[in-house]
């Protein structure tokens, strides 16, 4: 290491790996869940892990080993209490780091050996949808204020000497403004939750959308919309309905209950 870039001679002092070997599990969480932890309690437990093993199955077929987690506690109004954990072992390989908030020290608190998807269980699918349903109803309100100008006799509306871009209505060179495409627009990225909220509502529209038509309908980079419904819907890639995504069957029976209210 090079002492003159503020590095010491040995990485050993910076990083501490007593807890390297300690076997950690990695959990996606709906962002209702993440919200009721960071308000939970430091001292009470977040929530239990329930193990089931159906000993009529092999060891090797996954369906013989399920994980439940039951909420400790759960405030929130149709938050599901309990939620279906899956697992999978075939992820890139990843380790846990922690840092001090004082000093900045660094520490190694482990390997994942588990990686989970956590949705609301079976029983739970109806107070989730409602959940849902109650957000993207409160992602539509929108707070715009007006503000009314008194006496100002155009003042505020006049554009001010040196702006770019403005010619005399007199010159005889005008040229005409060229309007910018939607293409050429910087998109900027909704809050996440948010943009769930917005396309469990244009499933409810119609079951199928394609990839352009939902960039057009939310105004969101392709990208971050392909991470959405991969997460969220299932891709056609034959049949009437091919290149066009739509709901997977969990989420689509919440959207079905919606229609049916």
């Amino acid at each position: 290491m090079d002492e003159e870039n503020g590095y010491s001679g040995s990485s050993s002092s910076n990083l501490e790996t007593s807890k390297a070997e300690r076997s950690v599990w990695l959990m996606k969480c709906p962002l209702v869940v993440a919200k009721s932890w960071q308000t939970h309690p430091p001292s009470q437990p977040l929530a239990k892990v329930v193990l089931s093993l159906d000993p009529l199955h092999p060891e090797e077929d996954p369906s013989a080993v399920q994980f439940t987690m039951e909420m400790a506690g759960s405030e929130a109004v149709n938050m599901p209490k309990t939620y279906s954990l899956n697992m999978f072992k075939d992820f890139v390989p990843m380790c846990v780091f922690s840092e001090t908030s004082q000093g900045g020290k660094v520490a190694m608190e482990g390997k994942v050996e588990h990686k989970f998807d956590m949705k609301p269980h079976g029983e739970n699918i109806e107070e989730y949808g409602k959940l849902c349903r109650e957000r993207t109803n409160r992602s539509m309100i929108k707070n715009r204020q007006i503000q009314v100008i008194d006496n100002d006799r155009g003042v505020l509306m006049r554009p001010m000497p040196g702006m770019i871009g403005l010619v005399s209505s007199n010159s005889k060179d005008k040229k005409k403004t060229q309007p910018i495409k939607q293409s050429d627009t910087k998109r900027t990225r909704r809050d996440r939750g948010e943009l769930e909220d917005i396309m469990f509502k244009l499933f409810e529209r119609q079951p199928n959308w394609a990839l352009k038509q939902l960039v057009q309908e939310t105004d969101q980079p392709a990208q971050f919309l392909k991470e959405i419904l991969n997460e969220l819907c299932v891709y056609n890639k034959r049949g009437a309905n091919q290149g066009t995504y739509e709901l997977k069957p969990e989420y689509k029976k919440s959207v079905e209950d919606t229609n049916a209210e």
